[in-house]
């Protein structure tokens, strides 16, 4: 029997899957029960089997992919944008989950599909050459060196993703975590399927007016953190 992608490409002992469950910070509130049996279910994306547009949406529209979309603030403001584009979006924390729920409601946009987990289950199901653009947006920076192998952005999860990647799509990772910043940069600059788009300073250190602003972003910015924006494009190889 043929291995899957994500067991041949997180084979290396130098990676970790990272297994994080369903996680809830406090006890949810009568309310958001209510809506979390309500609403989740038309919008959860099913276990097994491969992941396509026709079989999420019932058409041929182009895939984007937000890792870890926290409350989802970003995700469900791209979705508005772009009415014709199929949102997925996977999210370990089931807090986070709700909160997307209620934009997702408010906004009443009819274009995502929610994963509650890790976002490699889905690139594990998803064809090759199959997402028009990914997001990883202010990420968890596991800033000590012993726990550097739980980021996102490492050998394993990026050549996962970047089978997913149609040739020129785009990955955009935002981040407000120094260590994390020079991190992705030494990671993406040295793999050979993703080039930098960047000319300028303002390239990375100023939002694009298409990249919708996360309660991450603004927090970081009262704060007086620095935030990078960082786009890479998915080569041709």
């Amino acid at each position: 029997m043929r291995s899957s992608p994500r067991s041949e490409v997180l084979s290396d002992p130098t990676t970790l899957r990272r297994l994080y469950g369903r996680r809830t910070g406090h006890k949810l509130r009568i309310g958001q029960a209510a809506m979390l049996e309500a609403d989740l279910p038309a919008l959860t994306i099913a276990p097994g089997g491969d992941l396509t547009a026709a079989a999420l949406f019932g058409d041929d529209r182009p895939l984007w992919l937000e890792i870890g979309f926290g409350r989802g603030e970003h995700m469900v403001a791209q979705a508005e944008a772009n009415p014709d584009t199929g949102l997925l979006g996977a999210e370990p924390f089931l807090d986070g989950v709700v909160g997307a729920l209620a934009n997702i409601r408010e906004a009443g946009v009819t274009n995502i599909r929610l994963h509650n987990g890790d976002a490699l289950d889905l690139l594990d199901r998803l064809a090759p050459a199959s997402l028009s653009r990914a997001f990883l947006l202010h990420p968890d920076p596991w800033p000590k060196a012993r726990h550097a192998k739980r980021r996102f952005v490492n050998p394993g999860p990026l050549a996962l993703l970047a089978r997913a990647l149609k040739p020129g799509a785009e990955l955009r990772i935002g981040t407000d975590h120094p260590i994390y910043c020079h991190w992705t940069l030494q990671q993406l600059q040295d793999h050979p399927d993703f080039e930098w788009l960047a000319e300028t300073p303002a390239d990375w250190n100023q939002r694009p007016a298409d990249w919708p602003p996360t309660r991450y972003e603004q927090k970081a910015l009262r704060e007086g953190r620095e935030v990078w924006y960082f786009r890479f494009r998915r080569l041709q190889n």
